[in-house]
């Protein structure tokens, strides 16, 4: 159906299909047909016919949208064009206040991108888009309909201001966002604050929707000006507690007035739920403002003011029944200690008396651990903060955490094991099952149970001792009931974690020596638990308790064990006339610790230590080998003891270590069988299991092949099981599955094989026998990631060239047997996976670049490795490399140019490859054919303005590789010799190419002097190398673009910049030598700073893009 004949009826049923249809394939259909819309000529006499003929809302929804649409090209409509559109929605607005609320906001949204967008747009000396306010006090002074539409006007304008278009340069936005900031907010914000003022002054008639919705409104529109970015941080949301609100320093009459607070105290006082949340929510920003807004005087007025709406607010809770309420109150406390210091807070008046209404909130509300769990996160970092600058007050005023702190250390516990019997008859979701919150509070917990240990330590040692006595009764055949010791065990996971939780704290907090000892007494207990539930497998068994059991010995180990103590301990005091060590104090901590182990369990020093670790290691890999959970935790406290050499040494003297290395099957641990019934994904953890095993064989190896030969034994043996069987039809799945567990558990031993001659061994072990069978089956399974993975990444890391490990010796072949041996791989993968043909968006990652960029991954590595010369294959007719770099662009022609950029791992596999070959091989480079050369150099354009430093460092690295080469080319023409001529006529093709294609480097050096121009640039010096030899390639249009900045000025700036481009080629020769190149990135970082300083003297001229080639 052809565009211009659609009636307003066919438009209207094409809206149908669109929002609410249920039919995709007419939804698909009508999206299409819409878009053809937006670019259509007809656009706006349709959204026009839409508006004021349209009979349904979705109608009106549609023309909304597409003007949106047109209004942010990014080439833009005419002034008077835009100026129409807005002066028609806010007539239309103004005369249909009664509209669909998602049809106003969509309206809305228009015209504050238009006023956005066209911010800095004059005519006949005026801005004509900054009109708006004055436009908006038209509205308030309507009916409330029209009140309610003028404050969204003015809050989506606020928002909109704040939104970071990255579609756009980043520097215009902060120039427009700064210009709205000292123009038109603090008027936003103050006549938001009078009409807020207006509605508490009238008694509030809280059953009428119309002034419900318009007090919701106005607290947004504050919540928005509160929220705006005033300095171009764009802080991450994610980090909520550390917010601090840089306010401007012309608010500070706002901030100072105490009305200002009492307005939203009050507000939140007198409105129902709904709208006291948002109430509170300015409160928190009011809260963080910075402390730099005020001088002491004011600073201590306004925190008290603060604190005395807090404790309004705790002695009238009613409010904080409700769940928004409840979640806002406990930010606000933690904003309190996040903005102002504890020596601050105790000198308030109501100190005191606030500090027992927390408390007592506090824990009434970890008392009812099942209210807003989210929100209690704020609450301990409230207390966290405050316990940990208790060394740091130097104020006589009493801080009274000594007498709180306990009873919040206290609350938590016994809520926690209250918890329990509730989660367990009510069948209700654990909290232990949710690891990530408990972790993050405990880990808060641990420097609030530090103040007043002693108390701490006494309830945990009397709750241990009453809870493990309960378990052990209910152990009993004759007394367990399955809902009882379901309860006692989760109680007990939670003291476990406890107990972990207070001794890790040892790091936090400065202790004594008692507090050490009172540390042993509470790793007795666990011990012995350990202990008691080891003795009862398999048939008592309890995945929560082994898993807080790892948390512990994890915390105990950071606190206690080996050279992390060293490194971490406290100072004591010394003996008179010496000075105390280190090393000394370490072991004074050990042996307060130690002293009452030793006496109940005989353990008396780290060696004792070490071997409880490994026993209850081996004990979990042998019991618990298909809880995937707890493998996966066991193996990574095993991975984190195996780090440190001072452990490592101690280590390998252990009978159960040397049991593991002599015994790594699954006949002793059944994690290493392959079974149909187990997930391909719980083969990851033998990777870890093997990276471990391998640093423990590693210490005492040396150069010892039996010994090598022994470990690697059961590996030998699966090997050649597979080999029988491979090519039968007999148990392929079984077959494939022990493939995938040899992959992991070689890329596990791989990775821990840092030395030439323990990397020799294995590569022996596997080459010529293994290695052929793995490129087997890649070919026999490309199209399953779950096998092909694993092997690409064995053969990635056997490629890392890590401490040297590759350079074998001159009369080995290794080198190039290896780089052999992974070609073929990778030209294996790569011809079989093209044959796969197009995929969706959900399995194109997955199926088919994740095999890409571990390939790229790879050859990085052995082109950067040095332990291959590269120029012996050419020489010996030997083709590998060339057809790795054959399959290198195959697989890149199958890739989209933004697949590139948006898969992160591709992107950063993918670019530092093609910095390697620019580098080292530009022979390849330059020979490739044109289409394939003009994707590699506009993926470098392309990459060039990516946020990934890594990627955009790779890129101008490259590109300066590519210019260097074309620059040395240009220079030597018509010198070079005879014999020299194949070279010559190499860079001659590529000179032809970029001759045919000018706008190719252009463009790049348009792109890299916006980004030094424009852009927050935090790679300068590698923008700086390869933009010098753009710009002596390319004089003509440096010129070029060094006019259109320059005229694109005021007058008075064009002087100034003029002399910021002379400056800039000052003392630049026209050579690409080091000492020019560093002269020119100088000059470089002075031109960046004085460009900034030009344009940023006079806000109201709008910053131009340098883009040259539209």
């Amino acid at each position: 159906m052809a565009l211009h004949f659609q009636s307003l009826a066919e438009l209207e049923v094409l809206c149908t299909h669109l929002y609410i249809g249920t039919d995709l394939t007419q939804r698909i259909e009508a999206e299409k047909a819409l878009l053809e819309l937006i670019d259509s000529p007809e656009c706006l006499s349709k959204c026009q016919l839409l508006l004021e003929q349209g009979t349904t809302s979705y109608a009106q929804l549609l023309a909304a949208t597409c003007l949106s649409k047109l209004v942010s090209r990014v080439s833009p409509l005419p002034v008077e064009q835009r100026m129409d559109i807005r002066n028609y929605i806010l007539n239309y607005v103004a005369s249909q206040p009664k509209l669909a609320p998602f049809v106003i906001q969509a309206l809305i949204q228009v015209i504050a991108k238009i006023t956005k967008l066209g911010w800095f747009e004059v005519q006949k000396d005026q801005f004509v888009f900054r009109e708006i306010i004055a436009d908006v006090k038209k509205f308030l002074q309507g009916t409330v309909e029209h009140c309610i539409i003028g404050v969204i006007i003015l809050s989506e304008l606020t928002q909109e201001m704040n939104l970071v278009d990255y579609s756009r340069p980043s520097a215009k936005h902060r120039k427009i966002a700064t210009s709205f900031r000292d123009t038109s907010l603090k008027d936003v914000l103050v006549l938001a604050c009078s009409l807020l003022k207006q509605v508490l002054a009238k008694p509030l008639n809280l059953q009428d929707q119309c002034q419900q919705n318009l007090v919701m409104q106005v607290l947004k529109l504050v919540l928005n000006c509160l929220n705006f970015d005033f300095i171009g941080s764009s802080a991450d949301e994610s980090a909520d507690d550390l917010c601090t609100v840089q306010i401007p320093t012309t608010w500070r009459t706002i901030f100072l007035e105490p009305e200002t607070l009492d307005l939203f105290f009050n507000l939140y006082h007198s409105l129902p739920p709904l709208l006291s949340q948002l109430a509170l929510s300015c409160l928190v920003q009011f809260a963080s403002t910075r402390r730099s807004l005020f001088n002491s005087p004011e600073r201590a007025k306004y925190l008290g003011n603060l604190i005395k709406g807090v404790k309004r607010i705790l002695e009238n809770p009613q409010g904080l029944s409700d769940p928004g309420n409840y979640h806002e109150f406990c930010r606000f406390l933690a904003r309190l200690k996040t903005n102002y210091q504890l020596g601050e807070l105790v000198m308030v008046k109501e100190y005191p008396e606030v500090i027992r209404l927390i408390a007592n909130f506090t824990i009434t509300s970890l008392q009812h651990w099942e209210f807003a769990p989210n929100s209690v996160h704020y609450l301990l970092t409230l207390w966290q903060r405050m316990v940990a600058s208790v060394p740091f007050v130097k104020s006589t005023e009493p801080h009274l955490l000594d007498t709180y702190a306990p009873e919040i250390t206290k609350a938590f516990i016994t809520s926690r094991l209250d918890s329990v019997a509730i989660v367990v008859r009510d069948h209700l979701d654990d909290p232990l099952d949710d690891t990530a919150t408990v972790f993050q509070q405990l880990e808060q917990l641990c420097t609030v149970s530090r103040c007043e240990y002693e108390k701490t330590c006494a309830l945990l040692v009397q709750l241990f001792d009453q809870n493990a006595q309960n378990y052990q009764h209910l152990l009993h055949p004759s007394s367990g009931v399955t809902v009882d010791i379901t309860i006692q065990e989760g109680r007990l996971a939670w003291l476990v974690y406890l107990v972990g939780t207070v001794v890790g704290g040892r790091l936090t907090y400065t202790s004594t020596d008692e507090h050490d000892a009172m540390d042993g007494e509470l790793s007795c207990r666990v011990f012995q638990l350990i202990s008691l539930m080891d003795t009862g497998l398999p048939r008592c068994s309890n995945e929560k308790i082994e898993l807080a059991i790892l948390w512990f010995l994890d915390q105990f180990r950071k606190t206690y064990v080996g050279d992390q103590l060293q490194r971490t301990s406290k100072p004591y005091p010394a003996p008179k006339g010496r000075k105390e060590g280190r090393k000394e104090r370490g072991e004074k901590r050990r042996k307060e610790v130690y002293a009452r182990m030793s006496e109940v369990l005989g353990i008396t020093d780290d060696n004792h230590v070490l071997e409880t670790f490994m026993t209850k290691i081996v004990t979990n890999l042998k019991y618990w080998g298909r809880c995937e959970p707890v493998i996966s935790r066991t193996l990574q406290f095993l991975n984190d003891l195996s780090v440190g050499y001072i452990l490592l040494k101690k280590l390998v003297k252990i009978d159960a270590v040397k049991f593991m290395l002599k015994n790594h099957t699954s006949e002793h641990f059944p994690f290493l069988g392959i079974s149909d019934s187990n997930s391909l994904s719980d083969f990851r953890c033998r990777t870890t299991f093997y990276t471990a095993l391998t640093r423990l064989l590693m210490v005492d190896l040396g150069e010892d092949e039996d010994e090598f030969e022994n470990f690697m034994l059961p590996l030998t043996v699966a090997f050649e099981t597979v080999l029988q069987i491979f090519n039968n039809n007999f148990k392929q799945e079984h077959v494939k599955r022990m493939l995938i567990g040899l992959a992991r558990d070689l890329r596990g031993i791989a990775f821990a094989l840092n030395t030439k001659t323990s990397y020799t061994m294995l590569f022996d072990w596997m080459y010529p026998t293994y290695l052929p069978l793995l490129q087997n089956a890649v070919e026999r399974w490309y199209g399953e990631p779950a096998c092909t993975t694993p092997i690409l990444k064995l053969m990635a890391e056997l490629m890392q060239n890590r401490s040297q490990r590759l350079n074998f010796d001159v009369s080995s072949p290794n080198g190039i047997l290896l780089f052999r041996e992974a070609s073929k791989m990778v030209c294996t993968y790569g011809n079989q996976i093209l044959s796969l043909g197009s995929l969706s968006k959900d399995q194109i990652y997955p199926m088919k670049l994740k095999g890409i960029s571990i390939c790229y991954s790879a050859l990085k590595s052995a082109l950067c490795g040095n332990y291959v010369s590269f120029g012996v294959f050419k020489l010996y007719g030997d083709n590998h490399f060339d057809n790795v770099l054959q399959a290198f662009v195959k697989m890149l022609l199958s890739v989209s140019h933004s697949d590139l950029l948006q898969y992160r791992k591709l992107s950063q596999s993918y670019y530092p490859l093609l910095e390697c070959l620019t580098q080292d091989h530009m022979s390849f480079i330059i020979n490739l054919e044109p289409p394939v050369l003009m994707y590699v150099l506009t993926s470098i354009s392309e990459g060039l303005t990516t946020l990934d430093t890594v990627v955009s460092s790779s890129c101008c690295t490259s590109l300066d590789y590519i210019v260097t080469y074309l620059f040395k080319h240009i220079a030597k023409e018509g010198k070079k010799p005879l014999r020299c001529r194949e070279a010559t006529q190499a860079g001659q093709r590529l000179l032809h190419f970029m001759q045919q294609n000018p706008d190719v480097l252009q463009q790049m050096m348009s792109v890299l002097m916006n980004t030094i121009v424009f852009e927050d640039c935090r790679n300068q010096w590698s923008v700086s190398r390869p933009l010098l030899g753009l710009i002596l390639l390319n004089e003509k249009y440096f010129s070029e673009l060094r006019a259109s900045l320059i005229n694109r000025q005021p007058v008075p700036k064009q002087e100034v910049l003029v002399q910021c481009f002379r400056n800039l080629m000052e003392g630049v020769e026209q050579n690409l030598s080091v000492k020019n190149r560093d002269r020119f990135t100088q000059n470089l970082s002075v031109f960046r700073r004085d460009v900034a300083e030009a344009m940023c003297s006079d806000s109201n001229t709008e910053p131009c893009s340098l883009n040259m080639m539209s």
